[in-house]
């Protein structure tokens, strides 16, 4: 007799041409992840040739009752770390029947800026620091935190070693693998100030695949936490007081940057981002307040500041960069439940199609 474990691990190809697809897209909330699967006839690699398909918008918060049916248009593949073999996750974004774009398709608008010549032209490179809070199930409360109380002070947890410092290594461990096999540009992992926190990093990415690669990456992390039986929290400051918030530091670059004389072209781009530094604050996640206070490696959400190797401004330059005359910067602004389609192509935007 097969054990439940047996079954889920089947390799499909041994008896048959079809595959699983499961098809992901952004919820009414603009943070809950949606999926479901459909069996197609045989591997594919390219979304243009796969099917559209549709869902009930109501029970997502994205469509009337009497006028349910959204549309998924699927935009990009990646291998299926769960189901594995040729089984593929499908990044989509959600229209109406009539192709309209849905209020919370953030990913149509950011095509556009990153399909306008200009931003071609200058190749914008985004790496994306993506912080998270490993919660236990049913309590709301960090992984490794003993009920109704708190760890030993900050210090010892960033990127820290052993089992009374580092929450949920297993997790972030199979995330980490899942994400290189599903063919995600993912770069890096650490453990991160608070307990129970962490990090990864997608990228160096190109335009809108920064975006497809956060939100499948999000997914895997979803899925994984799961099976383990934990909650992943992407709130920008899970736990009131001394602790650390969580945010997606932004680094970006053109080609421009990246060339000799470069290090201009990024103050440039700086300056540009410190006028429309209201529009970007509202923009790049919900609750940012509560993180955004000039404590805790952050700058004061009211006050637009920059500086090279400077952790408490608003965007930060590295030593690197101002050595070599060229690279990239880091806008630290955004949080962890910022929205990657909506925070890159902004960016794009200020820094290459905005003349001041």
């Amino acid at each position: 007799m097969s054990l439940l474990s047996d079954l889920i691990n089947l390799n499909l190809s041994e008896s048959t041409e079809k595959i699983i697809a499961e098809y992901i897209w952004v919820g009414g909330s603009g943070m809950d992840v949606r999926s479901k699967a459909r069996t197609l006839p045989g591997p594919v690699d390219d979304p243009a040739k796969l099917p559209k398909w549709n869902y009930d918008g109501s029970s997502t918060d994205q469509a009337p009752g009497d006028d349910s049916e959204v549309i998924l248009y699927p935009q990009a593949i990646f291998k299926d770390p769960f189901r594995r073999g040729n089984n593929i996750l499908v990044i989509c974004d959600v229209y109406t029947p009539a192709g309209e774009p849905l209020p919370t398709n953030k990913r149509y608008d950011a095509a556009k800026i990153f399909s306008h010549p200009d931003v071609v032209a200058e190749v914008p490179w985004y790496g994306i620091e993506q912080e998270y809070t490993l919660l236990q199930k049913d309590v709301n409360w960090p992984l490794g935190w003993p009920l109704g109380g708190f760890p030993g002070p900050q210090g010892p947890y960033y990127c820290g070693v052993g089992a009374d410092k580092a929450y949920g290594r297993d997790i972030v461990d199979a995330h980490y693998k899942a994400c290189v096999y599903a063919g995600i540009n993912i770069s890096g992992i650490n453990g991160e100030v608070m307990p129970g926190q962490w990090e990864f990093q997608v990228g160096p990415s190109v335009g809108i695949s920064a975006g497809d690669e956060v939100w499948a990456a999000r997914y895997i992390l979803e899925r994984i936490t799961e099976l383990a039986g934990a909650v992943v929290s992407f709130d920008p400051k899970p736990i009131p007081g001394d602790w650390n918030g969580a945010g997606a530091h932004t680094n970006y670059s053109t080609k421009s940057m990246r060339e000799e004389g470069g290090y201009e072209v990024i103050k440039k781009a700086i300056e540009k981002l410190g006028l429309r530094h209201k529009e970007h604050i509202a923009a790049y996640g919900k609750g940012n307040e509560r993180r955004l206070t000039g404590r805790h490696e952050t700058a004061d959400i009211n006050t637009f500041s920059w500086g090279v190797a400077n952790r408490g401004s608003s965007v930060r330059v590295g030593r690197d960069t101002e050595k070599n005359g060229k690279g990239y910067f880091e806008d630290r602004r955004p949080a962890s439940n910022m929205d990657p389609y909506v925070v890159t192509s902004m960016i794009a935007e200020t820094t290459i199609l905005r003349k001041p």
